[in-house]
Parts: C-alpha cells; sequence; structure tokens
C-alpha cells in the first residue's frame, strides 16, 4: 500500500504543514509508505499554462498513478479549496484517481466553509475517476497551533485523521 500526500497550501509555515506532519505520523505507524507532493514548489509556470510536456509535471503525475491512495490537503478561503491545488488537479489525466481511495482535507477560518469540500472539491475528484472517496476531514484553525516552531493539533482533530486512514486502509484492502 502506497500513499501520496498532495498539499496544496500556499506555505510551508501554514497550519495545514502541522495537519500533515500528523498525517506523516499515522502513515509511518500504520507501516504505509508514502511520497508528497507540495504544489506551490513545483514550477508555478508549468501549472499555470498547464505545461503538460513539463518533466517535473510528469514525474509528479506518475507518482499519483502509482499510489493507492491519495491525500489532498488544502486550505479554504472563501468558500473554496485552494487555486494551487485546482492547478495541479487540472493536470491529471482523466480517471487518474480511478480504483483510489482519496482523503479530502481542508482547514479554514470556520466551520461554515466545511460544506465547500462536497460542493466544490468533491466533484473534481469524482470526474478524475474517484469512486473511493472517505468522508472529508474539515478542520478549524483553532485547532491546529504553532509554538515555538512545533505544531500542535488538536486531538479531537488526530482522531478523526486516523478514522478516514483507516476508512482508506480497509477500502485498499478490499480492491487488493
Amino acid at each position: 500500500m502506497k500513499a501520496i500526500i498532495i498539499n496544496g497550501g500556499y506555505s510551508v509555515n501554514s497550519r495545514l504543514t502541522g495537519v500533515q506532519l500528523e498525517i506523516e505520523k499515522l502513515l509511518n505507524e500504520n507501516d504505509v509508505s508514502y511520497e508528497k507532493i507540495i504544489v506551490h514548489q513545483l514550477p508555478a509556470q508549468d501549472l499555470i499554462t498547464a505545461n503538460f510536456t513539463s518533466h517535473i509535471i510528469i514525474e509528479n503525475i506518475k507518482r499519483v498513478e502509482k499510489a493507492d491512495i491519495i491525500i489532498l490537503l488544502t486550505p479554504v478561503f472563501k468558500g473554496a479549496y485552494s487555486g494551487i491545488l485546482k492547478t495541479f488537479l487540472d493536470l491529471l489525466p482523466q480517471k487518474a484517481l480511478e480504483n483510489k481511495s482519496v482523503i479530502p482535507v481542508a482547514i479554514g477560518g470556520s466551520i461554515a466553509h466545511l460544506l465547500s469540500l462536497e460542493y466544490a472539491l468533491k466533484p473534481v475528484v469524482s470526474i478524475l475517476g474517484a469512486t473511493h472517496i472517505t468522508n472529508p476531514v474539515y478542520i478549524v484553525d483553532k485547532q491546529v497551533t504553532k509554538d515555538d516552531d512545533v505544531f500542535i493539533v488538536e486531538n479531537e482533530v488526530i482522531k478523526r485523521l486516523e478514522t478516514v486512514l483507516k476508512q482508506a486502509f480497509v477500502l485498499d484492502a478490499i480492491r487488493a
């Protein structure tokens, strides 16, 4: 079983990175190998112009295609997931997420944006062939803090992340 974390955040210093680190810890505890794509570190010109011939883009698409579990991390602004994540998802082939478990994880300023994952992100991943989409994990900013360069994620959030990862592990085992 192999997972890939696709981080659609704008900064490696954001709370989203704290969530990513917790997910990595949980994957390690369950002996799941994983890779990560930090989308904002990919060549911006290739993302914006949808450069399908870019070697870096091709390499990252292949990494997604090889994974069994896709973990999508995004901040939510103005009721939608990040444009950075969207630029990468737009480069994936039509059925790139077919037969994969997809775990949507988002962080936003208030619970009011919870449904943005259902109404904005879920249709896009469905078009990419995803049929095994776990319940999304929506995290409110105040549930992730940073103290002396160390992220602290509330236990309730960690438990929800554990639950969706276990759902994905079971789905992956059933498909195998």
